[in-house]
């Protein structure tokens, strides 16, 4: 009923979020799953409809951006680089990758594990390893946010997080 009233479906995990749109309107083909296919919008699409009123904190940093693979699949990374290109002195590498590798629980399974490290140490893990300790990363997916935490022992942040401290209201 919400989204028969224009209130649209905002969603911070880029899988979640992005299904709404491809997966379950494919699967179930009603009026309500239209509604929601066409509503539905990732925090930083959000955002970038409302960022002519944000302001934000000049900040002399340097982010690495890693891309949800689901964030890939709808072009929904340009997005976040919109909101952080915004960011005065904040210096942006979208770091070139494919996947991960966790791919939910993917990279923690016995069998899948060894794949799993093979496709981070292809790009994202040899990338932040080449900065400085300070880079932050930033990384939307929850299972991206792990394999990083996991295999680097780097904390990664999502957009959200990573704005709530360089946002003026």
């Amino acid at each position: 009923p919400y989204l028969k009233q224009g209130i649209s479906i905002v969603g911070l995990e880029p899988s979640c979020i992005l299904s709404f749109r491809d997966e379950i309107p494919n699967l179930i083909k009603t009026e309500d799953t239209e509604y929601l296919q066409n509503n539905s919008y990732t925090f930083e699409e959000l955002l970038n409809k409302k960022s002519k009123r944000i302001k934000f904190k000049s900040i002399n940093k340097k982010v690495l951006l890693h891309g949800h693979c689901h964030q890939k699949a709808f072009d929904a990374v340009k997005p976040i680089e919109n909101l952080l290109n915004k960011i005065e002195g904040l210096v942006v590498e979208n770091i070139q990758t494919s996947c991960c590798g966790m791919a939910g629980s993917f990279g923690y399974g016995k069998d899948t594990y060894n794949i799993s490290m093979k496709m981070a140490n292809e790009r994202l893990f040899p990338t932040i390893k080449n900065n400085s300790n300070d880079v932050i990363v930033i990384a939307d997916g929850t299972s991206c946010r792990c394999q990083i935490k996991d295999g680097l022992n780097k904390e990664a942040f999502h957009l959200a997080k990573f704005l709530d401290k360089n946002i003026i209201y």
